[in-house]
């Protein structure tokens, strides 16, 4: 019995060890076998998503309408108390064009009146563009308005380019604006008090575009500002918006005005992080007790406006109520302010804005007619200085009133809140200027442009031809020159062509 327990314990020992090594051939076996079928289910897996991070959105390209809260556990089960993002900032873009208004709700829309090129238009449209506005009324003179900057801009999905052409102005001047009284002491006085009147004019215009095309929102911006929308879930104009009970027909943005703290800024977007809260977004004894030092000797406590933007419903009888606000023609608007949101208003930003501002205005450097020119007093100021002074004393008078450049001043008033650091609009404008977007953006309408303007010349023979806008065209865009002149509008240069 003893030999037979010994022979029978022996073949065991044998037969585990074949076993152990039958079961670790089939499971890896099992386990592919497996996994194929799943991909064969699934389809192919791409590789780039296969070891990427989770997918990134833009908050505004989330149309879900999930109030779900995303899960910020680590790969080791705890939960990452810094609330740190493992997906990059900014992915890499497979369709600049930011194709995607037709999908977001509420549909925004911003009407802006401008003149300025593309390295200001362009972070500026793409920038809203992220945070969910869908649609663009710009309304453009002077650079915008040249072959090079305008092509740029109609080639933008949602980006609606409005010419100031004698149809137009015979058309405006049918406005029923005209007869505002609260608008008449603005009527045909030059430079800013013009500029008021051509964009509430503009405004108007604009509400007509924005019903046919469907929207549910309109603002009206300039190309210095960018609407800061905290308040909201996640960094979304989109989801602010629609968090706003529909009862309500106007939403203030009380505006937050640029600190600059060097003479040398080239690009605001993306150089400037301090700007001066709103009185709205203060308590009253931070405001006044701080006020003196927050002024700096200037005329008021903003070197420009203080009374913010606004956003419409659009909806039956609205109207423009000046630049800033909205109104309705039968009914007095239930209008409400954001207690966090607020428009950062880049102004003075750079030391040329003295001279541009100057250059654009006809008037003379006296006390009566820059009054008839100018509304603020401190752009008033401005206008003398750039007129009168030299480039060395222009400098002086800057780096005095627009600079911030007493490091402990600074630091007591950010302390105390009347200063602030943002740095949202800077990361994104950064995110998209270091992805191509920009560069891709021009190079593609350039090449647009030479390919049409080739077979143009292929039927009129090279000879010059009136465009649509009764503008003489005669000029070849090849790639090269496009790809050098996107570059060169990357670099931040006066001259885009």
């Amino acid at each position: 019995m003893a030999g037979l327990h010994s022979s029978s314990s022996s073949f065991s020992q044998q037969l585990f060890p074949s076993r152990l090594l039958l079961l670790l051939t089939v499971l890896p076996l099992a386990l592919a076998f497996l996994a194929f079928l799943l991909q064969w289910r699934d389809g192919p897996t791409d590789p780039i998503t296969r070891w990427s991070p989770q997918p990134f959105h833009f908050p505004a390209m989330d149309n879900s309408g999930s109030n779900s809260v995303p899960d910020r556990r680590s790969g080791s089960g705890c939960v990452d108390l810094l609330g740190r993002s493992k997906s990059p900032a900014f992915p890499y873009f497979k369709d600049w064009k930011f194709d995607a208004g037709s999908d977001l709700t509420p549909k925004i829309c911003i009407i802006s009146s401008t003149s300025a090129g593309l390295e200001q238009t362009l972070p500026w449209i793409f920038y809203h563009k992220v945070i969910g506005v869908s649609t663009f009324f710009l309304f453009v003179e002077g650079k915008a308005a040249s072959p090079n900057v305008s092509k740029v801009l109609e080639s933008i999905p949602g980006v609606k380019v409005i010419y100031r052409t004698k149809e137009l102005e015979e058309q405006q001047a049918k406005s029923r604006i005209w007869n505002e009284t609260w608008l008449e002491s603005f009527f045909y006085k030059p430079c800013n008090s013009e500029l008021f009147v051509k964009q509430t004019l503009n405004m108007e215009m604009s509400i007509v575009m924005a019903r046919d095309a469907g929207m549910d929102w309109i603002i009206h911006l300039d190309t210095d500002e960018l609407v800061h929308p905290l308040g909201a879930r996640e960094y979304s104009l989109s989801q602010l918006l629609s968090g706003v009970p529909e009862n309500v027909d106007t939403v203030v943005f009380p505006n937050y005005e640029s600190s600059v703290e060097r003479d040398d800024v080239k690009e605001p977007f993306t150089e400037v992080s301090m700007f001066k809260k709103n009185y709205d977004h203060l308590p009253k004894d931070v405001y006044f007790g701080n006020y003196k030092e927050a002024t700096r000797g200037n005329p008021n406590y903003f070197l420009t406006y203080g009374n913010g933007k606004s956003a419409a419903r659009i909806q039956d009888h609205l109207r423009p109520n000046g630049a800033h606000r909205w109104h309705n023609y039968m009914k007095v608007p239930n209008e409400i302010k954001l207690d966090e949101a607020a428009v950062l208003h880049y102004t003075y930003t750079k030391f040329s804005d003295l001279t541009s501002r100057r250059d654009r205005c006809g008037c003379k450097p006296t006390k009566d007619d820059i009054k008839r020119c100018f509304m603020l007093e401190f752009d008033r100021a401005a206008f003398i200085i750039a007129s009168t002074a030299t480039e060395e004393e222009m400098l002086h008078w800057y780096r005095e009133h627009v600079v911030w450049t007493d490091k402990e001043l600074k630091l007591k008033l950010l302390r105390r809140g009347i200063l602030t650091r943002i740095y949202a609009p800077m990361v994104i404008i950064q995110g998209l200027r270091e992805s191509g977007l920009f560069a891709s953006v021009i190079q593609s309408a350039h090449t647009t442009i030479s390919k049409d303007k080739s077979l143009s010349s292929v039927e009129s023979s090279n000879s010059s031809r009136v465009d649509e806008r009764g503008r003489i065209s005669s000029r070849k865009i090849d790639v090269k020159e496009s790809t050098a002149t996107a570059r060169r509008i990357m670099e931040i240069t006066e001259n885009v062509s």
